[in-house]
């Protein structure tokens, strides 16, 4: 705000004060269109009172009593009292939307208490009056007995049109419009993240007296959104018609080339952009080393001669050991990327002989390359050590000793 705004505008306070009214009247005057404010600072979100408003104010032959009168808040017990009639018919009237509240607020039980304007309340007594005495018409009792309840609904559509007076862009009337629908229903109308991220910033502010607490403002977001079927479809509509006007004017603002997402909008990138998974690592077989890598398998040549020695494969823990002739100079085709321990026998057993776990090469030798023969190895390889380590806490254990069979069935009396 520059020093020429802040000397021909005064703020809601001080305004206050030069009309002789409450802060919340002053609020009150504006939400009614009694008192015009502009946007001041670059962002435009704060707004004051000129001072040639209140010279216009000030003027009128009323002042103060006719501007007070006009802002002049009710709650049912008071409204009742101006009708004369008993509280509990005047709430049966306000449900069937003969009188539109003005706000609400939540009390310590956190219930819901409507206010109302007393020029609007007694304007009310002086055109219905048969609605007054008596008992109410047919339709009301049936309106009233299904458990309809129009103020909540005419107080969206009283602070709607507040917001679309005030709004001076046609994606600010629009966010003012998506302000009553629940996101998912925004979401559906407005298919782009990027025109609902700039919704969500052109948001308007809560209205005041929104309570704090997280239950308490849970029941006054549910007040503040449509909720019937006829008025969310409404909204829906009256929500893709002002898109379209604003689309018309100028698009929603997007990010730069440097591909940065809206922050806070989830799934949202920039136009233009493929986004490519990287490629799967991989697939290393359970049981291999760290430093295994699937297409550089070793191969361990095995010794000179005419013919290899039979090879004694151990297919596993407790499997039999089936003497296997491999011709020399031959590779042992194995599955793809599947290491196998090859325990390797060449005669008798000689002492301090130490095992070999030899991952072998599938598929046929590359070219240029010599045939991959294999190593003979005297002893079968030793169990890994979580085996061992499981052995040993099963030594342990009193029952290690018995067969892991079938349980014995327990026979009932």
């Amino acid at each position: 705000m520059t020093v020429d705004e802040g000397a021909r505008t005064v703020t809601p306070g001080r305004a206050a004060q030069e009309l002789e009214l409450r802060r919340e009247e002053v609020r009150l005057a504006v939400q009614l269109g009694l008192v015009r404010t502009v946007p001041t600072g670059e962002a435009g979100g704060t707004r004051r009172i000129e001072r040639r408003e209140l010279d216009r104010l000030r003027a009128a032959p009323d002042f103060p009593t006719g501007l007070r009168e006009r802002v002049r808040a009710v709650g049912t017990a008071e409204a009742a009292a101006l009708l004369e009639i008993a509280p509990d018919r005047f709430t049966r009237l306000a449900r069937t939307g003969h009188v539109s509240p003005v706000r609400f607020s939540l009390n310590r039980y956190r219930a819901v208490v409507w206010t109302y304007l007393a020029e609007e309340v007694a304007d009310f007594g002086l055109a219905c009056p048969a609605l007054l005495t008596g008992r109410l018409p047919l339709d009301l009792r049936e309106r009233l007995a299904a458990h309809e309840d129009l103020r909540p609904r005419n107080w969206r559509a009283r602070r709607l049109a507040v917001l679309l007076r005030t709004a001076d862009e046609p994606w600010a009337r629009a966010a003012a419009i998506a302000s009553q629908l629940d996101p998912v229903q925004v979401a559906e109308v407005v298919d782009d993240p990027y025109e609902r991220a700039h919704l969500d910033r052109l948001r308007p502010p809560p209205p005041p007296g929104m309570p704090g607490a997280t239950a308490a403002r849970e029941i006054a977001e549910r007040l503040t959104r449509a909720d019937d079927p006829d008025e969310i479809l409404w909204q829906r509509l009256s929500l893709a018609m002002a898109l379209d006007e604003a689309r018309a004017e100028g698009p929603a603002p997007y990010p730069g080339e440097a591909g940065a997402a809206v922050p806070g909008v989830a799934g949202a990138w920039p136009r233009g952009r493929v986004l490519v998974p990287p490629p799967p690592p991989p697939r290393v077989p359970t049981g291999a080393p760290e430093s295994f890598s699937p297409s550089r398998a070793p191969v361990v040549p095995a010794p000179a001669g005419d013919a290899a020695p039979p090879v004694r494969v151990r297919a596993g823990r407790g499997a039999p050991q089936v003497p296997t002739s491999v011709p020399a100079q031959v590779p042992v085709p194995v599955p793809a990327q599947v290491p196998v321990s090859v325990p390797l026998q060449a005669g008798p057993p000689a002492s301090g002989a130490v095992p070999v776990s030899v991952p072998l090469q599938a598929g046929p030798p590359a070219s240029g390359a010599s045939a991959s023969p294999v190593t003979v190895t005297d002893r079968p390889p030793a169990r890994p050590g979580r085996t061992r380590f499981l052995d040993r806490f099963r030594r342990g254990r009193p029952d290690a000793g018995r067969p892991r069979g079938r349980r014995r069935p327990v026979s009932w009396p």
